[in-house]
């Protein structure tokens, strides 16, 4: 018996790394996934407009990127209706987890948990046509026009990407801290503030962070429910590359693509922290 639980201890742990072909398999992913984005980025600081032979190094197309005014006014707008969405988007994704995990089980809670995080797995051309139809039925009854539907429509899409964040902070969150708060006699709102909302911060801003992101690289969404005059980034590179590609596109890309992989490391670092 014994023998037989030293061979079975003896026997090496399986590991995928080991099996033929998975170093290969892996390399070809990345690659595929990361070597166009590489190409790109090299080919933003391009001397000249091609962009598939490189003649030196160059960063005048982000001089010429950053001396537009249309790509100035852009800018501009994405980032005021990223910042606009992040913020409506947080605070009801986290009053929507306070409800969810600080409250007793209710019939209809996982209908109520799907409809919260439904964006996620529908198609976003089909939340884009949906939303598109629903505040045009809202414009011909009010006659109201203007970027509040745009700044609503970015809203209802982050939602699901900040509750998610939250969500899970919450659940993993030791319940003992805010009943001794309780047990103290402090208020639910003096729980809420100097107990669950600095624990809580890690997730909010990991959730905030995820919502920006979503709202500044979106395109269907703003292309459809925009007005006029509303023209967000990623549309004015869109509608850019209809009319020809060149290397102010990769440097507007590379920046964008810089302030998202900066944005998500920081959302990494916030949710692996334990405390």
């Amino acid at each position: 018996m014994d023998n037989r639980h030293a061979s079975i201890r003896s026997k090496p742990n399986f590991d995928i790394r080991r099996m033929p072909g998975f170093t290969l398999m892996a390399f070809i992913c990345l690659l595929c996934l990361y070597g166009p984005l590489v190409m790109m980025a090299a080919f933003s600081f391009n001397a000249s407009r091609s962009v598939t032979r490189f003649n030196g190094f160059s960063l005048q197309w982000y001089e010429q990127a950053a001396s537009n005014p249309y790509v100035q006014d852009a800018a501009l707008l994405s980032i005021k209706l990223g910042l606009g969405a992040t913020c409506i988007a947080t605070i009801a994704a986290t009053m929507a987890a306070m409800a969810m995990t600080r409250s007793k089980p209710f019939k209809g809670y996982n209908i109520v948990l799907g409809v919260t995080i439904q964006p996620l797995m529908v198609p976003e051309i089909v939340m884009a046509v949906a939303i598109l139809a629903f505040f045009a039925l809202i414009k011909q009854f009010t006659g109201i026009q203007g970027f509040g539907y745009l700044l609503l429509a970015h809203s209802m899409f982050c939602i699901p990407f900040a509750y998610l964040p939250i969500r899970a902070r919450l659940e993993s969150m030791d319940l003992s801290l805010e009943h001794a708060a309780a047990d103290l006699y402090a208020t639910p709102w003096q729980i809420f503030r100097r107990v669950t909302l600095p624990l809580l911060m890690p997730g909010i801003l990991a959730g905030a962070m995820l919502s920006f992101v979503v709202s500044l690289d979106d395109v269907i969404i703003s292309m459809l429910v925009a007005g006029p005059g509303e023209t967000t980034l990623p549309v004015f590179m869109l509608g850019q590359l209809r009319r020809g590609f060149t290397p102010e596109i990769n440097a507007i890309s590379t920046v964008l693509i810089a302030v998202s992989i900066s944005i998500v490391s920081l959302v990494f670092i916030l949710t692996m922290r334990k405390r």
